[in-house]
């Protein structure tokens, strides 16, 4: 059974994240302020596979808990990475935005400070379900799949 404490840094970043939203929706109306929002796209490609990515995950033996933080861990890194290329492309632009790249370096800690969290969750699960070795084999690799 997944167990949610609301005291994890994993809810205290998700309500973080929604209260910045909130402030967000809140903002200025104007043009210029809807561009400084950010906004994420899956392409096609992204669209079509996201629901199949996780298939090895579900096909494994391991418990429904476990089964969860992985995808949890893998939704993460996706996170992470498209953020770092956000990153990379604001310093990459020759005009430097430093609020935007302020706001995406606040959303890379927060991510990361997430996954940790994801991380040691998992661990922890991993120790209190008593995995046999094979299924703890195949933890770490749908962990680097």
């Amino acid at each position: 059974m997944l167990r949610l404490d609301t005291n994890s840094p994993l809810m205290r970043v998700a309500e973080a994240v929604r209260r910045q939203v909130a402030r967000r929706e809140e903002g200025p109306a104007d043009a210029d302020g809807v561009r400084e929002g950010i906004r994420v796209s899956l392409s096609n490609l992204g669209k079509t596979s996201a629901p199949q990515k996780n298939d090895d995950i579900d096909e494994s033996s391991l418990p429904d808990g476990i089964k969860e933080l992985l995808k949890l861990i893998r939704a993460l890194k996706a996170q992470l990475a498209e953020r770092q290329a956000e990153l990379d492309a604001i310093a990459a632009d020759g005009t430097l935005d430093v609020q935007r790249l302020e706001a995406v370096r606040s959303q890379l800690n927060a991510l990361r400070s997430a996954l940790t969290s994801a991380q040691l969750n998992l661990a922890k699960a991993v120790r209190e379900a008593g995995l046999s070795d094979e299924q703890a084999l195949e933890v770490g690799r749908l962990l680097t799949a």
